[in-house]
């Protein structure tokens, strides 16, 4: 790799071979790169032996690399949890990007009186218990309806202390008399038979639905000794509302019991993992990331992380975890394996094809976007009746301020995208003052007078920004270089966004709604931001140069070396002699200085 910078090398002498943490820092002391190691010694070495350099993105790190630090851990499961958290808090640059900023929602049950149950995106564990979160709101929906008909839990934000209870504080609403709630407020239910609801609700969150299966099974069956048919019915249908949920929430086989799945694919610059979570044999959370990766990470590496981030983020305790690569434990408590048959195999199978569903929807959502381009190309040849697809346009503009430092731009679209590498700029040479006519002749005929000679392609639409009067003189110069008729050309109106075709004294309109129309105002907004670009740019150099031409012994090469270093004349005066002299040298800077302060700068 080359020498090692002094404090690296003795950085690496130093390290120890043991697990840990490493952060990589440049030398203004940002953390660009977290990574763990069952060795420090050897994991952090190979960043800066000689092979270190075959992946650009890692010899671009190693560059930027000033000084590290390290920690060191008891076990490689407490460097993920450290690699994890300093992740988390600095977003390091070239660490992978978990794109996970979504807020997710949560069910919470609330700790007071009659707790209340209710979905919310915060999260504050003082104010209850949180369950999830969430990837979808339908699952969690799905979820809430179950509870309400279930049970009868309160819906209102009511204080209902023991205290205000008594007091006769409250009076039942609505919700109490079409059978919603049982009228704890009003002391109809006690808190007892209210907290055994939300006993039996919590296990259902917890995804423990056997239990709360068992409960209504043994209800009915006491209610049915006891001859209270019409009790027992209601708990029967109980039962059965609950099995159909099973049912339709995801259930794969309770015979699997608590697992976590893991399953990755990888690309160059990405990597997707699908995360499933069983409880009870039912899926009970369930979430695809898209991972960004910032150097050439392995497979194994990218999953570790997040298998621990998902964990972290579902609560899971779940000890067995199924993947579709074979990784190493960080734990003796994990049970980590790659089934190849059986019932857990077929759990790998539906979270790889939850996975290759969600990266072919990614991948769907960017051919759309280059056919939206490509549309709008087509719809360009179907509003203006051109012969052939536009793929190849260009559209000019002039810029001047009373004349002053007349410039003139050309940009070009491909496939509807802008092509930078062909934009160009035009000084107007032959034109003086402010005639916006005769500078638009001129730069049309310089454009096609050039890429003819060089008998270069010419694109298959010209776009003029603006009226009549500027689409005739590009049309002249189209006529001089016989090439008018070879390439259609059309003039854009600003005020009404009025097409103007040569020779046809009435203009076409565009539906507004048009995707053409877009295309076209993206070209012409971009030919003008690229001339007003131009000119300020211009102007600035300037007004640099009439300022610097009144002293003596300043030249050219001063003034290119003064406007690289400051850009304004304003910055040149507010720099010291001090400044100035490391750029042009004191002699010069002095002499500069004076003048500034002889005009009262």
């Amino acid at each position: 790799m080359g020498s090692k910078k002094p404090n690296i090398e003795k950085a690496l002498v130093n390290l120890p071979h043991s697990a840990g943490v490493y952060k990589f820092f440049d030398s203004e002391n940002v953390l660009i790169y977290v990574g763990k190691a069952k060795d420090l010694k050897k994991r952090v070495s190979s960043y800066f032996n000689k092979l270190a350099g075959v992946n650009r993105k890692t010899l671009r790190l190693v560059k930027e690399i000033d000084h590290l630090e390290y920690t060191v851990v008891n076990t490689e499961f407490d460097a993920l949890l450290l690699e994890n958290n300093l992740i988390k808090e600095n977003q390091p640059r070239y660490n992978i990007l978990l794109k996970d900023d979504k807020s997710f929602p949560y069910i919470v049950i609330t700790k007071e009186a009659f707790p209340r149950v209710y979905s919310t995106r915060r999260v504050n564990k003082k104010y209850g218990d949180y369950y999830g979160p969430y990837a979808s709101v339908k699952a969690m929906n799905n979820v809430l309806d179950l509870i309400r008909k279930l049970y009868t839990i309160r819906t209102c934000k009511l204080d209902l202390s023991r205290k205000n209870i008594e007091a006769g504080k409250y009076k039942v609403c609505l919700e109490y008399h079409i059978g919603n709630c049982l009228g704890p407020c009003e002391n109809l239910q006690s808190e007892e038979a209210y907290d055994e609801d939300i006993k039996q609700v919590k296990h259902i969150l917890k995804g423990h639905l056997s239990i709360v299966k068992d409960h209504f099974k043994q209800q009915m069956q006491i209610a049915a000794e006891q001859l209270n048919f019409e009790k027992a019915q209601i708990f029967k249908e109980k039962t059965d509302l609950l099995e159909k949920f099973q049912v339709k929430s995801l259930i794969v086989n309770q015979k699997l019991a608590d697992i976590d799945v893991f399953t990755i694919s990888t690309e160059e610059k990405r990597a997707y993992v699908n995360y499933l979570k069983i409880v009870n044999g039912t899926i009970t959370a369930s979430e695809t990331f898209d991972v960004s990766k910032k150097l050439d990470e392995e497979a194994e590496e990218i999953l570790k992380l997040v298998m621990f981030h998902a964990r972290d983020k579902y609560d899971s305790a779940n000890t067995e975890i199924l993947t579709n690569i074979e990784i190493e434990s960080w734990s003796e408590d994990l049970d980590i394996k790659t089934p190849k048959i059986g019932d857990k195999k077929k759990l790998l199978d539906l979270s790889i094809k939850n996975l290759l569903y969600y990266k072919k929807e990614r991948n769907l959502t960017k051919e759309e976007k280059e056919t939206k381009e490509q549309r709008q190309v087509k719809q360009l040849k179907e509003d203006l009746r051109l012969k052939e697809l536009p793929n190849h346009i260009e559209c000019f503009d002039n810029s001047n301020i009373q004349g002053s430092n007349p410039v003139a731009s050309m940009v070009c679209f491909k496939g509807g995208k802008p092509s930078k590498a062909d934009y160009r700029k035009f000084n107007i040479k032959t034109v003086v003052g402010p005639d916006d006519f005769g500078s638009m002749k001129e730069i049309v005929f310089r454009r096609y007078k050039r890429l003819k000679e060089e008998n270069k392609p010419y694109p298959n639409l010209i776009i003029i920004d603006g009226g009549k009067g500027q689409l005739n003189a590009a049309v002249d110069s189209l006529k001089k270089l016989d090439l008018y008729g070879t390439i259609p050309i059309i003039g854009v109106a600003k005020r009404l966004e009025e097409i103007y075709y040569p020779e046809d004294e009435f203009p076409l309109h565009i539906s507004k709604k048009s995707e053409s129309l877009k295309l076209i105002q993206y070209l012409r907004d971009e030919a003008h931001r690229f001339a007003i670009t131009f000119h300020r740019n211009k102007r600035s150099k300037a007004s640099i140069s009439s300022s610097l031409d009144e002293i003596k012994g300043i030249g050219s090469k001063t003034k290119e070396k003064l406007y690289s270093a400051f850009s304004t004349i304003s910055a040149m005066k507010k720099a010291s002699v001090t400044e100035l002299s490391i750029h042009i040298g004191i002699d010069k800077a002095k002499r500069i200085k004076d003048h500034f302060n002889k005009k009262g700068d």
